[in-house]
């Protein structure tokens, strides 16, 4: 976008040529099947992700890398060992860069990293098991320029775990903090009762018979006796990722502006 204005200003593009260039940063139709919004993290600060479970392999690949071409990085997540493969063949192709965050999320860099904001995401998880799904949310916040901070293995089964990786992640300056837990999902609604910054509940399908589909979880969640905690649907790490992003941002944005605010010169009357 910066460099359709830049064009239009240089004379180079007249205001119709800039303005179907600028249509077209916005919505890309793919072989008639696909139709990318890229201009989704313009509008947002969220970019748009491709979701591999029902899309071949290759069409999975495919969207990626347009993704990549045209907005210089491309996410997907829910990848199988195929995706992968697939999606590893048309990164080298493209000569493009492939972050891993866990087995089936992945960021495609076409030389582009994202703008550095100044927001923090803390990232707690109550099992190993749920380092996937945090891992995807974790996708989310560093694809969008923000910090994240990740502590694992946390769970209340051995309560006293959790206590100094939440007081590192706070001294670190989280504007926000995302918790995944599986089984009876009682950790983020434990978390939200301790701290004052916001809480995002993510639900994880990790556990025994019924609790393993991650609805014991969820329940939990919904009816924690914490108030303010925010959930989102079961493996969600993508939706927990964005909601974090949006708060994050937020915080940042104002704190630059109240230090701008302090650092400005007062006027006297002369």
């Amino acid at each position: 976008m910066r460099e359709i204005l830049r064009k239009l200003l240089a004379g180079e593009l007249t205001e119709d040529e800039a303005l179907s260039q600028l249509r077209t940063l916005q919505l890309d139709e793919l072989g008639g099947r696909a139709r990318l919004d890229l201009g989704r993290f313009l509008r947002r600060g969220i970019p748009e992700v491709v979701l591999a479970p029902g899309k071949s392999p290759a069409e999975a690949a495919r969207l990626a890398v347009a993704m990549a071409e045209r907005q210089g990085q491309g996410l997907i997540s829910r990848m199988s060992d195929s995706h992968r493969s697939v999606l590893d063949q048309a990164a080298a192709a493209a000569e493009m860069n492939v972050v891993a965050y866990s087995e089936s999320a992945r960021v495609l860099r076409a030389g582009f990293h994202p703008e550095p904001l100044a927001g923090k995401v803390g990232l707690l998880t109550a099992g190993t098991s749920d380092v996937k799904v945090a891992d995807e949310a974790r996708m989310m916040i560093e694809g969008c320029g923000l910090e994240a901070r990740l502590e694992a293995d946390l769970g209340v089964a051995g309560l006293h775990r959790f206590v100094g990786p939440l007081a590192s992640v706070l001294e670190w300056g989280a504007d926000v903090v995302v918790v995944a837990a599986g089984m009876d999902g009682v950790l983020p609604g434990l978390v939200a009762g301790l701290i004052d910054v916001p809480v995002i509940g993510l639900p994880v399908s990790t556990g025994y018979g019924r609790g393993g589909a991650g609805e014991a979880a969820l329940t939990t969640m919904l009816q924690s006796c914490s108030t303010g905690l925010v959930v989102v649907n079961i493996d969600n790490g993508v939706g927990a990722g964005a909601a974090a992003v949006l708060v994050a941002s937020r915080a940042a944005h104002a704190r630059g502006q109240s230090q701008g605010s302090q650092a400005a010169p007062t006027k006297t009357a002369s």
